[in-house]
């Protein structure tokens, strides 16, 4: 696929004309990610809510629980649900190609990102880069969806390093422009949208070619891996493709890195694999300096706080000298000098023995599963930074899994990339 087109060593971005909602049924349309809610989570959002894009991203709460989530009908259901969205004028088409600003507040932060198209090939050649490995089951789900739609309806959420020039021109049009759309959702974020016009996008993909070197995936790996296969299918199924067809760009939403607010991705594990509560902790004594604290929350890089039988310990260690930019990270350091080597949890992509909690939920969910007996040690992390984020990714280096919590998340709907065969 690379060499079939003429591929241009920068960050490609480009406008395009898509769905959207009309202003009346914007908060009743955006919808959390496919992949932050279960099944059960996703029907109980979806219900009542007829309009909730859930309906397309997880056409499975409108079959059936006995059919499977990955069954043909769910696509199927996918297509039907999207068809009609616009069959009733919820979903319109943009007029012309352009791209839109959008930004959310929660408390007292902000961010604000691009909303336009990457190129597939960028993806591929590492110029959009990535720090995760993705799951076959889930990427092969979202490239039947995709390729069902022919549309990306959940943006691939992108960072990169800010540039003066291109924050100049999103706050020019934040300040002179009228939002399109300015709703704040159930779980008090605030979501508004501005359109940029179409001397604004000129600017803009002129400057991220010229200025920009990567972008780096914060979080959508499995949407971004399925939207460069679906890129390739359609690629190989018309030979006298250009390369500017629409099906080569997929949606995404770019953040400058210092706008973005990460949470830890604390840990629980279920037992002290064959040992007592008191062996337990002699050996992360042996490990790690330990104290106990009423801290709940570490203040510092390496530092976690520990949750066990009602207490809370802080654990500390000094970084070692040389370490690559993946063996700096807290959870690699906590995964291989206690979770591996005392708790025996190997692998915590597939162990059932270690459960990964959200930064969003707080410590004291990490204090209900262990008082309630459903853990009986919690781990309260400290947040990798995005500095760490992108110098992994520059090392072509994996972050161990549930590394990192972005919030707030991008809604769904909003805007969505179609394309033709």
């Amino acid at each position: 696929m690379v060499g079939a087109l003429n591929f241009i060593p920068s960050m490609r971005i480009r406008s395009f004309q898509g769905l959207v909602p009309v202003p009346q049924h914007a908060a009743a349309v955006a919808a959390v990610p496919y992949d932050v809610v279960n099944r059960e989570e996703a029907a109980s959002l979806a219900k009542d809510h007829p309009l909730n894009l859930l309906h397309v991203d997880r056409a499975e709460i409108d079959l059936p629980t006995s059919v499977d989530p990955y069954d043909a009908q769910v696509y199927a259901q996918a297509a039907k649900a999207l068809k009609k969205l616009q069959d009733d004028g919820v979903l319109v088409r943009e007029s012309g190609r352009c791209m839109y600003l959008y930004r959310q507040t929660v408390g007292a932060h902000s961010q604000t990102g691009l909303v336009t198209t990457c190129n597939v090939e960028d993806y591929e050649l590492d110029v959009i880069k990535k720090h995760e490995k993705t799951r076959q089951d889930k990427e092969d789900d979202r490239t039947k969806l995709v390729d069902s739609l022919s549309a990306n309806t959940g943006p691939i959420f992108l960072t990169y390093k800010g540039c003066p020039s291109i924050n100049a021109i999103i706050q020019r049009i934040q300040a002179e422009e009228r939002s399109a759309h300015d709703f704040t959702a159930d779980d008090g974020v605030r979501h508004q949208v501005w359109k940029v016009g179409r001397g604004a996008c000129v600017s803009l993909e002129s400057l991220f070619a010229e200025r920009v070197e990567n972008a780096y995936i914060a979080d959508g790996h499995h949407r971004a891996a399925s939207a460069f296969r679906v890129g390739k299918l359609r690629r190989a199924a018309n030979p006298n493709a250009t390369g500017e067809e629409d099906f080569n760009w997929f949606l995404s939403v770019l953040f400058p890195g210092n706008e973005l607010n990460i949470l830890p991705y604390n840990r629980a594990v279920k037992d002290f694999n064959g040992q007592t509560q008191e062996e337990f902790v002699s050996k992360v004594e042996n490990v790690f300096s330990l104290k106990y604290t009423a801290t709940k929350e570490p203040t510092k890089p390496g530092q976690c706080c520990m949750y066990t039988k009602g207490q809370w310990h802080v654990l500390e260690w000094q970084p070692e000298a040389g370490a690559s930019p993946i063996d700096l990270l807290d959870v690699s350091i906590l995964q291989n000098k206690l979770l591996a080597p005392v708790l025996g949890i190997d692998d915590p992509r597939t162990s059932k023995r270690i459960d990964f909690i959200g930064g969003i939920r707080g410590t004291a969910e990490l204090e209900r599963l262990v008082d309630d007996g459903l853990a009986v040690v919690a781990f309260s992390m400290y947040p990798v930074t995005v500095d760490q984020l992108m110098a992994i990714s520059d090392a072509g280096q994996i972050m161990p899994p549930k590394s990192t919590w972005f919030e707030p998340k991008l809604r769904s709907g909003l805007f969505i990339h179609t394309f033709e065969s």
